[in-house]
């Protein structure tokens, strides 16, 4: 099993040694990874790794069944035989722009929630635009405007980001109505990792995040597609903090 070593709270990390379990041509299991695995609308980090006599280019990872499973292209040098001492390298411009659409994802959806009574039914991240799924909602320009507004306001206070595991029970007695998505969470998961920004929103969440609202940047709203009834869709990106 792969310990995922960016939970709870090391997810600034992008480089890092780990020991080979499993290799083929295809893919590298290792004992301990900080790569961020594709899960929760997130996508997977990119990246390298390297060995005494190879390297690979990190084009995609995945969980199996407890491993992670780092997807590999441009291999030099012979597979990494198990016990094999890596370099990991994680792509740190890409993560960090991960980092900051996730923690605009939270930001704008607690917005919804608080002045729409929206919740989150989706949403998808990725480098340079994400989109968030909210029912039920019927948005108009003037709504986009206000989100928009409201978000900024919200990353103007530089609020801290904390990363914690905590136990089930005590999340779901706490965590706000519509803010959660718990049923999605199978119920042996226990404790759950929790992301907080102050005491102004909490949500349980396994991606990578910034630690200060302040790191996100500006949010600017770019689209509004409806996806059926009362379903309404956002889309948006980041300009540079």
């Amino acid at each position: 099993m792969t310990e995922l070593r960016y939970l709870p709270d090391s997810d600034g990390v992008t480089e890092f040694t780990a020991t080979v379990t499993e290799a083929t041509d295809e893919y590298v299991v290792l004992d301990g990874t900080y790569f961020y695995p594709e899960g929760g609308g997130q996508p997977a980090d990119h990246g390298r790794i390297e060995w005494d006599d190879g390297s690979a280019a990190v084009t995609n990872v995945r969980k199996d069944h407890g491993d992670v499973r780092h997807e590999v292209d441009s291999i030099e040098g012979d597979v990494p035989e198990p016990g094999t001492e890596v370099a990991g390298t994680i792509d740190a411009e890409r993560r960090e722009r991960l980092r900051r659409m996730h923690t605009a994802q939270h930001v704008v959806s607690r917005v919804v929630l608080n002045e729409y009574g929206a919740e989150t039914a989706g949403n998808q991240i990725h480098p340079d635009r994400s989109r968030i799924d909210f029912e039920p909602a019927d948005f108009d320009e003037d709504d986009l405007a206000d989100i928009q507004r409201r978000s900024n306001e919200a990353i103007d206070r530089d609020l801290a980001v904390t990363k914690e595991n905590r136990a089930r029970d005590d999340v779901e007695r706490e965590v706000d109505e519509g803010r959660s998505l718990l049923h999605l969470i199978p119920d042996h998961v226990d404790p759950l990792r929790v992301v907080a920004i102050d005491e102004w929103d909490m949500c349980p969440c396994g991606g990578t995040h910034v630690d200060r609202l302040g790191e996100i940047g500006r949010i600017e709203i770019t689209n509004r597609t409806s996806k059926g009834a009362d379903v309404e869709r956002i889309e948006f990106e980041l300009h540079d903090a």
